[in-house]
């Protein structure tokens, strides 16, 4: 069976298409938005409109790269949710138009499904069931993945989640945004053990990252008053301490997950999985727990189609198509 599968991601502030042909991903092509620096953070409704602007020439570009037809497609897949909701809109409506014009198959897909499935992409590939730490902007989550789709979230974060944690701290810094992957950079010169931050106990395999958050803006706030340059002479320390506290957080609910649930199967996606420091930490806990460790590529982290068409391909397989009454939710569940 050939299968040819146009995918579309427009979760947040990327605007980005792949093709995948039989299971094999061909292209990757995201569009950047950098109108959101100025503001320290996304602007939803300047995120959709950049969206708007972009997707028509992001999937021309995936068709010319793959050197695939219009006509050759056996189904267009998109990104419902969780993301969004007017970001969603555009690469929804745009899916649904292509589908109907071609008279194929459309196919939705969870952005955080997608996310684990980019293990799929590339060689080593994970065997079920394996444990993921699925760690973004927006969610921190412990899932059990049973099936390419059949999966089970056994723990996840009650308030806020990492990603929101390391670029909380970057503007508290006066870093740039995005900050997340700045505190990550300094943190490789940095002390780790500098200073120390409380945290966060909850039950189960349960996160929460307010409580960090909220005592690193206290600690700041008290040494500045001793030192209003303290964080300019302490950057580097700042930061490798904060990241060591947070990395620690997740590891320990992934150590007990896979202890009582006796899995050795391990992995990290979503965009915080891109963080050299939980890279290391992973890598490092899995040479002495004796787990099998999968970490994406540095381009299937971040938000990109590629994930999406992975996920697509096995929906296909399974025949699980949507009709043109679908509609995008900002908080989907997985």
């Amino acid at each position: 069976m050939n299968c040819t599968i146009l995918a579309i991601e427009s979760s947040c502030d990327d605007t980005s298409a792949a093709i995948i042909k039989n299971g094999k991903v061909l292209n990757n092509i995201v569009a950047t938005q950098s109108v959101h620096k100025k503001y320290g953070g996304v602007v939803p409704e300047l995120a959709s409109r950049a969206h708007q602007k972009h997707i028509v020439p992001v999937v021309e570009e995936a068709l010319r790269q793959a050197g695939v037809q219009k006509d050759e497609l056996s189904a267009v897949a998109f990104t419902r949710g969780p993301g969004l909701l007017g970001s969603l809109l555009v690469g929804a409506s745009f899916a649904k138009g292509m589908a109907m014009a071609l008279n194929i198959p459309l196919i939705e897909v969870n952005h955080m499904q997608a996310h684990i499935l980019a293990h799929f992409i590339d060689e080593p590939k994970p065997t079920f069931p394996f444990l993921c730490l699925t760690v973004s902007g927006g969610h921190t989550q412990l899932v059990v993945v049973k099936d390419y789709l059949d999966m089970e979230v056994v723990g996840e974060t009650v308030d806020d989640a990492i990603g929101e944690a390391f670029d909380k701290t970057a503007k508290l810094l006066g870093l740039p945004y995005p900050g997340g992957p700045m505190v990550d950079s300094l943190a490789a010169d940095g002390n780790p053990f500098a200073y120390d931050f409380p945290l966060s106990e909850m039950q189960g395999y349960n996160f929460s990252f307010s409580g960090i958050k909220t005592a690193i803006l206290y600690f700041l706030q008290d040494r500045i008053k001793q030192d209003p340059d303290f964080i300019q002479n302490h950057l580097q320390d700042i930061c490798a301490s904060v990241q060591r506290h947070l990395i620690e957080m997740v590891m320990i609910k992934l150590r007990k997950a896979a202890s009582d649930l006796n899995i050795s199967q391990i992995a990290i996606a979503g965009g915080v999985s891109a963080n050299r420091g939980l890279r290391a930490a992973l890598a490092e806990e899995g040479e002495q727990s004796g787990w099998e460790v999968f970490i994406p590529d540095f381009q299937y982290c971040t938000d990109n189609a590629g994930m999406i068409a992975m996920a697509a391909h096995f929906k296909y397989l399974a025949a699980d198509f949507s009709d043109l009454s679908v509609t995008p939710e900002a908080r989907l569940p997985l």
